[in-house]
């Protein structure tokens, strides 16, 4: 647990729906504990790895894209009155997250509902986050209406 005055919590961003929801959640929770937020965006290297084009441009165009993802969730958190810092970082979001959570008081990651096979298949972050995260987890699960 943080032992600072005040708390933390954890938030990964990503620029989803589901992404989205769970801030919201952490809002309310920062609101009410009064607590502070550490957002989190991982760049995945997987994509710019694969890349025929030059791993390096890939990466530096996903590491653009989530600054801006990641500036634009700030703005959204500070106009609520939260106090909010940011962090990008290389590699697996899961594993950022993990590691972000070392010393916070609570991780809030959204889910974009896949389970089952395709969940197998696509790992999962807030499935990872639940078996390792350093503190406790809360994962808002975005619903999708589907027509009947």
């Amino acid at each position: 647990m943080n032992t600072q005055a005040t708390r933390t919590i954890v938030i990964g961003v990503d620029g989803s729906a589901a992404a989205a929801d769970a801030m919201n959640w952490a809002i309310d929770e920062c609101q009410r504990q009064q607590m502070k937020m550490l957002l989190v965006h991982g760049v995945e290297i997987g994509a710019a790895a694969a890349s025929p084009y030059g791993s390096g441009l890939v990466l530096e165009q996903l590491e653009e894209v989530g600054r801006l993802i990641l500036d634009e969730a700030l703005a959204f958190v500070r106009s609520k009155g939260i106090e909010a810092e940011g962090r990008i970082e290389i590699g697996s979001s899961a594993h950022a997250l993990i590691e972000a959570s070392r010393g916070a008081d609570l991780l809030v990651v959204g889910s974009r509902g896949h389970g089952g096979f395709a969940g197998l298949l696509l790992g999962s972050v807030s499935t990872a986050c639940v078996h390792h995260a350093h503190c406790p987890v809360v994962v808002v699960r975005r619903e999708e209406h589907k027509a009947a």
